[in-house]
């Protein structure tokens, strides 16, 4: 038996074409979403944002006090995410601080809410 085939009697060519029309209607807004949940979905950068999101900005030293990594291995997380433009850069003085984009912050917050609601969620 083939599990990958489709079995249907008759396609509903009205549904069909309304969520033709809907993805293609939002068809930047899937990038511009993809874009942020690829990055946020490795747990450095997750973590990385969430504390952005959290203290409204820190420097790459904060950061890898935090997270007990090195500086360059923090770097390297923040160029990916400010080359998406998923974070902004500041500098004050010989201080570069790092800060989470307006437009993704909002994205993101629903996901926040849910560290903050329940950090030791356990997978069931």
């Amino acid at each position: 038996m083939d599990h990958h085939s489709c079995q249907r009697q008759q396609a509903d060519i009205t549904q069909i074409n309304r969520c033709k029309v809907r993805v293609a209607e939002r068809s930047d807004t899937f990038t511009y979403l993809s874009k942020a949940l690829e990055l946020a979905g490795n747990p450095t950068r997750l973590k990385i944002l969430y504390l952005l999101y959290k203290e409204k900005q820190l420097c790459v030293c904060d950061l890898s006090d935090i997270l007990d990594m090195g500086i360059s291995a923090v770097s390297q997380h923040l160029r990916k995410l400010k080359d998406r433009e998923i974070i902004n850069m500041t500098r004050q003085a010989q201080t570069l601080f790092y800060s989470v984009n307006r437009e993704y912050n909002n994205l993101l917050k629903p996901f926040f809410r849910i560290l903050d609601d329940q950090p030791s969620l356990a997978l069931i």
